[in-house]
């Protein structure tokens, strides 16, 4: 008996490569840019508010990442990404510090992923990490 021929499902992706020594608290892609400016245009309470990215105690990791739009408060740091402004807090940047946040929408689902070069341990599903 022969042995069957693999099936071949075609290149494995390219992981993408990230500069983490751009100078800032944290960067977005320019895929990144694109959905939050898509999501601003179709939601109306997000068009007038800034793009936030926060850091919460949870998470299968210990900690966790979160999105959404926002005013800014007081102690708030605004970080320029291409034609967009970020929200971050201050213990926020503590944990993100040259992290680059990406965006992929592919066969498996879609979402905001975060690179961080601080995090010590990850997830499996992307979200949560230790630090």
């Amino acid at each position: 008996m022969s042995n069957p021929t693999p099936i071949s499902f075609g290149p494995k992706p390219v992981e993408p490569v990230y500069n983490f020594d751009h100078g800032k608290v944290i960067d977005l892609t320019a895929a990144a840019v694109k959905r939050v400016k898509d999501f601003q245009k179709e939601t109306p309470d997000a068009a007038s508010k800034r793009f936030r990215i926060y850091v919460e105690g949870g998470g299968c990791s210990g900690f966790q990442y979160g999105f959404t739009f926002d005013e800014k408060r007081d102690d708030d740091s605004l970080i320029p990404c291409e034609d967009i402004e970020v929200l971050i807090d201050p213990q926020t940047s503590t944990y993100l510090n040259g992290s680059i946040i990406d965006y992929y929408s592919d066969f498996r689902g879609s979402g905001f992923i975060v690179k961080n070069p601080l995090a010590k341990a990850t997830c499996g599903c992307g979200t949560s990490f230790t630090v």
